[in-house]
């Protein structure tokens, strides 16, 4: 009896609590219609804060700032090179170096060949400039003269930044951690072994090190070849047009044409001479034969 009467009340109980949830339901549901109509009122046509343009305006905004930060965070080397044709490729070529020191860069190699009877001057160069300023300075070189050949390249080592930084970060832990046991080992075959272990790690951390620093620089300092050279040493331009191939043609033929008689005036006395040795061999044999011809006396 008492056991019914402990589940009757527990029922009861139970179903008081539902229709409590209900009731406090429902007036929720009552409310919530005026109070979204009085906070959420739509927009006039000139206020672009709840209109359409201006959600996609601002999640357009939001994109370009990603982008531009991905962008970033990205590491890229840029390598290029550039041939010049100067007057003097010797005094170009301390324009060149004011250039390079100028925009914050440096010079790596620099070569120098004066002019001589049989040897023209020229000079060469490698520039490391700042990536920021690279283009500046490529515009800067434009003016020393007359270009012949540009090429600029760009190679995109994130990953190989990001992996080195991974790893580097991986045996600092673990340098620290094995120098925190070297000073708790109590054995002397402990001690030897953690040092052990230790010095290989901390000698592959270092390598890893100044591997990344290296390629922070290369990623930080592009890499610019420059060549100047005077006239005589720039490649001949190519023909654009059929009236410049035409006359390139006959420059070609009128060359080929004057290369030919030189090499019949080395050969021409050559030729004579072959000659003259052919006609006495002739001569000789001819004799020779007329000789075998004659009948013999009685």
């Amino acid at each position: 009896m008492t056991r019914r009467l402990a589940s009757a009340a527990a029922a009861a109980a139970l179903l008081a609590l539902l229709l409590a949830g209900c009731s406090a339901g429902a007036g929720s549901d009552s409310s919530a219609p005026m109070s979204g109509t009085a906070e959420h009122a739509p927009a006039e046509p000139g206020d672009g804060g709840g209109s359409a343009e201006g959600f996609v305006a601002t999640g357009e905004a939001a994109a370009d700032e990603a982008a531009g930060a991905s962008d970033a965070d990205r590491s890229v080397i840029r390598t290029g090179s550039i041939s010049i044709t100067v007057d003097d490729p010797i005094a170009s070529a301390d324009d060149v170096a004011d250039l390079a020191t100028g925009a914050g860069g440096r010079i790596d190699q620099r070569t120098e060949q004066p002019g001589t009877d049989g040897m023209t001057a020229s000079a060469d160069l490698v520039l490391r400039i700042p990536v920021d300023g690279l283009d500046a300075v490529v515009d800067d070189l434009r003016e020393l003269g007359e270009v012949n050949r540009i090429a600029l390249e760009a190679s995109d080592v994130t990953q190989q930044r990001e992996d080195l930084d991974a790893r580097i970060e991986a045996l600092g832990a673990s340098v620290d951690r094995l120098t925190a046991l070297l000073g708790q080992a109590t054995t002397t075959a402990d001690l030897i072994e953690i040092e052990s272990e230790l010095t290989t790690r901390q000698a592959e951390l270092d390598s890893l090190t100044q591997q990344r620093d290296l390629l922070v620089d290369q990623v930080e300092f592009s890499t610019l070849s420059v060549s100047l050279v005077t006239e005589e040493q720039a490649p001949d331009a190519r023909p654009d047009t059929f009236l410049d191939g035409l006359a390139a043609g006959w420059e070609s033929l009128m060359a080929f044409g004057a290369g030919l008689l030189v090499v019949l005036g080395v050969l021409l006395p050559w030729i004579g001479l072959l000659a003259l040795v052919a006609a006495i061999v002739v001569g000789v044999v001819l004799l020779v034969a007329r000789g075998r011809r004659r009948p013999p006396q009685a």
